[in-house]
């Protein structure tokens, strides 16, 4: 019997000539083949010949090669990977709302609607904003929609404006949805505390700034202290503050975004909300704003009033949909379900619980890890490799060290700002027995490292692929099999 140590072959170097899944009769007085011409291929499709048994053992094996937050610790900071609790599952998949379809008529889906309007005020609540879309597919996607919607607004005043100030603590996708809306994008500098340099804002802002985009807490964990002085300034040269909400679950219940100053922000609803991650989706990433950048959201827009639920196509300043139908529903309701269960005092515990969690691995990791940036911290902490690099050993050799203790890596080298990163975030989920083994071998790393750097270098050892050249891969990827032939 193969074992995971072994290394798997690849579906075509399983097949052979003659293998079949399937036996089907031969067809017998079909038309000639409708297909011709420079749709019709020249020879055969160079496909694997498998037996059923093959193909579905193949693919069993690779499946328990997957590691997710089901299996064990998943702390990659910023991306908060947590447990997400089966009930939200059975909800989603309840009769009513699985086949629930867009097209259907209003008296058909009043469940449906009315939950969208209980997940957009519970949104509303928890931030301070006055109005949400459940359109975003994603956070990224939320970023970009809250974007245009600034340069909407910005054109309605009679100019868009053509600068993004972005902090250079901010989510890497901040630049990206910035100028795939038009902006000019322009770095904001961080200070000695890890928050933005107000004296660089002031340089930075004038009144060709449409806007600013920050990462509240930031990605070093850091929540920005001076969020309520930045939204000033920007409002004083009439720019408008985008907060990205991707690490809300370190603000619920102790600090409303749109009560600081924020006039739109996005939120990660498989992050802060526990819906899965799904490997790139479906996900959710919805926007909430403040009143005066309701005219802006996309269409149509949830309406309740009277107890009826319906549509409105009706706004004509929208920036238009922005998802095919409403959104990714049974996602959202998955949000809906964590909300309505942990209520708004659970809510409030799960911040506190993943705030002292990460307080508690930074303060237990603090002497055998640098810490960059030695301020408190909210969810998540940032430390680098600077003790270790000494001995030779760099964050990617930490990292790959982990996966031979059955550890996912954290985050490395993000945020940028900081050299060598290595970023935590265990999260609310995780219990103290869970993160005690974490930081055990952590500091079991750190001798290893200061004693036996080769046992680093050499990592992993007992995975089925060692460690591979990801600077070639990057540079020569390989996105096809030609039967050898590449």
């Amino acid at each position: 019997m193969k074992t995971l140590r072994e290394k798997e072959k690849t579906i075509f170097e399983l097949g052979g000539s003659g293998k079949r899944g399937m036996d089907l009769p031969k067809p017998e007085g079909l038309a000639p083949a409708a297909i011709s011409g420079p749709c019709m291929r020249g020879v055969a499709p160079d496909l694997p010949d498998l037996s059923e048994v093959e193909v579905v053992r193949h693919f069993t094996r690779l499946s328990k090669l997957n590691y997710g937050v089901d299996d064990g610790f998943y702390p990659l900071g910023s991306c908060t990977m947590k447990h997400n609790p089966k009930i939200n599952e059975v909800v989603a998949s309840l009769e009513g709302f699985k086949w629930s379809h867009p097209m259907l008529p209003y008296g058909m889906v009043q469940g449906t609607l009315k939950a969208m309007k209980m997940l957009e005020n519970a949104l509303n609540e928890i931030t301070g904003m006055d109005g949400c879309s459940l359109q975003p597919a994603a956070g990224a996607h939320g970023e970009l929609t809250g974007v245009m919607m600034i340069r909407a607004c910005q054109e309605k005043k009679g100019n868009s404006r053509q600068i993004m100030l972005i902090p250079d603590s901010a989510h890497g996708t901040n630049p990206a949805s910035s100028a795939f809306s038009g902006y000019e994008v322009k770095e904001v500098a961080s200070d000695e505390t890890g928050c933005v340099d107000l004296k660089a804002l002031a340089e930075a802002l004038d009144e060709n700034v449409a806007g600013m985009m920050l990462t509240n807490p930031n990605t070093l964990g850091i929540f920005e202290k001076n969020i309520q002085k930045i939204a000033d300034m920007l409002h004083e040269k009439g720019a408008l503050l985008y907060m990205d909400g991707a690490n809300m679950n370190a603000m619920m219940g102790k600090a409303r975004p749109g009560e600081l100053g924020v006039d739109v922000m996005h939120l990660n609803l498989h992050k802060t909300f526990s819906t899965p991650h799904g490997g790139g989706g479906p996900g959710a990433g919805p926007v909430c704003f403040r009143e005066h950048m309701a005219p802006f959201q996309p269409t149509p827009v949830v309406d309740g009033e009277g107890g009826y639920h319906k549509l409105n196509w009706n706004c004509p300043d929208s920036i238009g949909k922005v998802h095919g139908f409403y959104g990714n529903f049974l996602v959202i309701l998955k949000a809906l379900a964590y909300i309505l269960s942990l209520g708004g005092n659970g809510l409030e515990q799960s911040t506190e619980d993943a705030v002292l969690a990460a307080n508690y691995v930074r303060a237990s990791l603090k002497d055998d890890f640098h810490i960059p940036f030695d301020v408190p911290t909210l969810h998540e902490v940032v430390f680098n490799d600077k003790l270790q690099e000494e001995f030779g050993v760099s964050t990617l050799d930490i990292a790959k060290r982990l996966i031979d203790y059955g550890i996912h890596p954290p985050t490395i080298y993000f945020p940028l700002i900081v050299h060598g990163s290595l970023m935590v975030e265990p999260t609310e989920s995780e219990s103290k027995e869970e993160m005690d083994y974490f930081i055990e071998i952590m500091k079991k790393i750190a001798k290893e490292a200061a004693t036996s750097p080769e046992l680093l270098h050499d990592a992993p050892h007992d995975t089925p692929v060692r460690r591979l050249d990801e600077t070639k891969a990057a540079r020569n990827p390989v996105l096809r099999y030609g039967g050898g032939k590449q």
